[in-house]
């Protein structure tokens, strides 16, 4: 369908309407598909009539978020109130960047609902382009299933940036509808039908109104999503009806006081030993294995018992507490002869050969058979203290989507020498999203062995560039193989702390988003340094 539409630019040519007419409490956007005809490329065009004063707040908000740069928000390119009226030149619009991709309410529609793992990266990114646009004070409104598109590559993209209004709390509570969509299919139900207890939990504090129990903050979304699912949780641990999930140490707990007999505490009389633990009054404890009936061979520590040699009692008594006299007196001058062999072997071998080392400057070897010297063993290195930073031994571009062309290689070391100042940087981009090539670009850092790892601190002399931190067994394997251990928004140096230790040798820093430069959009990595666990 072509536009009919008077009072724009003759830059802008449009298509095809992509949305029904949005009724508004100032008037009416129409959402259309266009053509940029001076950069000949395709825009999504929003327009507002009337023009003027009643779309002034809206072009406001869509000027502020002009200035973000996040690959989950379509990117703003221009924006005018018009004057007013019904009139040619009446009409406000606000352009955007055209996004391609399958709509989210599409891909619900045929597939059903999506793998929780893909779930939760999905509402994680948009979360942090919320979070972004939250920071400068913008509330982003219109998160639908409509609106959100999946981009190829698993990044994703919010068209119509931003709606006629919105506020902080309801883009929270529309990113936890979503959530809920992806996982269920079905529209929201307060997380009945979700099978994980932690996004169950997570869905209700997003649309919660309870200072207490809602999340505070979009960026508070972004970290519980980024943060492994916690073991033992599944389907298995019902939610209690207060809100809250029955897992780990609480879970147990409660266990054992379960078992705490209803009766209250048992009182002991005077004299009597303790109840043994778990066995409450009333509760028969299982029986005790009967012992095996004693060999006659074991009456007597190797006597020969016979009861029928006619020996007085008394005699066999007289022989039984010789041996015992025997043993009392004979083990400890047993014990005193192998001390004093032991002290003339140490003083005859050790001390001779330490004597042989203060006076000849030499370490003897070891013998270990003819003509045979043994290796020394090699030494273990310690492991790192808890807090310390575990040493770097190699690092690498990690540049799995890119097109062959080099990502500034050989800068990488300038990430991991000790000097602020220097730093690794992508190229530069035309476009925040890595001009709409990749998902994203990295460095994988080598610690030479596995080792426990607590977070990683990264400083950046470009605020502003968000990263994930993933770790993995393998230098070179898709990205999937590297699982998110952190995610965070550098503003300078900033400590991505996991949710818990993570056993790995390989540290992957995947920049997925950039940051507005003089030329374009970049991001860096001026030092990244590995946090041990201990």
């Amino acid at each position: 369908m072509t536009s009919t539409t008077t009072g724009l630019p003759d830059r802008y040519r449009p298509l095809d309407q992509v949305a029904p007419d949005e009724e508004t409490a100032t008037g009416v956007i129409r959402s259309w598909r266009a053509r940029d005809r001076v950069l000949n490329r395709d825009v999504a065009l929003r327009v507002h009539t009337p023009g003027g004063p009643a779309a002034r707040e809206w072009i406001t908000r869509a000027l502020t978020a002009g200035g973000l740069a996040t690959p989950a928000l379509a990117m703003v390119y221009d924006a005018a109130e018009g004057t007013g009226g019904t009139e040619p030149g009446g009409a406000a619009y606000v352009v955007n960047e055209w996004i391609e991709g399958d709509r989210l309410s599409d891909r619900l529609a045929t597939d059903g609902p999506l793998p929780e793992r893909e779930a939760r990266s999905l509402v994680r990114r948009l979360a942090e382009g919320v979070a972004e646009a939250h920071r400068v004070g913008l509330a982003i409104g219109g998160l639908t299933p409509e609106h959100v598109v999946l981009r190829p590559g698993g990044l994703v993209g919010l068209l119509s940036v931003p709606a006629a209004s919105g506020t902080e709390k309801g883009d929270i509570a529309a990113l936890g509808a979503l959530l809920e969509l992806c996982l269920t299919g079905d529209r929201p139900q307060g997380g009945a039908g979700i099978a994980s207890p932690d996004l169950a939990a997570l869905v209700r504090r997003a649309r919660s109104d309870d200072p207490a129990t809602g999340l505070s903050s979009a960026s508070t979304m972004v970290a519980l999503l980024a943060a492994p699912p916690r073991p033992g949780t599944g389907p298995q641990e019902a939610v209690r009806p207060d809100g809250y999930t029955d897992s780990g140490w609480m879970r147990r707990l409660r266990e054992r006081r379960e078992d705490v007999p209803e009766d209250g505490p048992v009182r002991l009389e005077r004299g009597a030993l303790p109840p043994v633990p778990g066995a409450a009054p009333g509760r028969p404890l299982p029986p005790r294995p009967a012992a095996p009936a004693a060999d006659e061979d074991d009456l007597d520590w190797g006597e020969t018992f016979d009861t029928d040699d006619g020996a007085p009692a008394d005699e066999r008594r007289t022989s039984t507490s010789a041996r015992r006299r025997l043993a009392v007196v004979g083990l400890p001058l047993l014990a005193l002869a192998l001390v004093i062999a032991f002290a003339l072997w140490f003083g005859n071998n050790v001390l001779s050969v330490a004597g042989s080392v203060d006076q000849g400057g030499s370490t003897p070897s070891t013998s270990v058979g003819a003509g045979t010297t043994a290796a020394p063993e090699p030494s273990t290195p310690a492991a790192p203290v808890a807090g310390a930073a575990v040493p770097v031994s190699a690092a690498a571009i990690y540049n799995p989507f890119g097109d062959g062309d080099p990502e500034n290689d050989d800068d990488v070391q300038l990430s991991v020498d000790g000097d602020p100042g220097t730093a690794w940087s992508t190229v530069t981009y035309r476009r925040a999203a890595f001009g709409n090539l990749k998902p994203g670009v990295g460095i994988v850092y080598d610690l030479g062995s596995e080792q426990a790892l607590s977070g990683v601190t990264i400083t950046t002399t470009l605020p502003g560039s968000t990263v994930e931190v993933r770790t993995g067994s393998s230098p070179d394997g898709a990205l999937e193989a590297f699982p998110v251990a952190g995610a965070a928004t550098l503003a300078g140096t900033d400590a991505v702390a996991f949710s818990a230790p993570v056993t790995a040798r390989y540290v992957l820093v995947w920049v997925t988003g950039l940051t507005a430069v003089p030329d374009g959009f970049q991001a860096d990595l001026a030092e990244v340094a590995v946090t041990a666990a201990g």
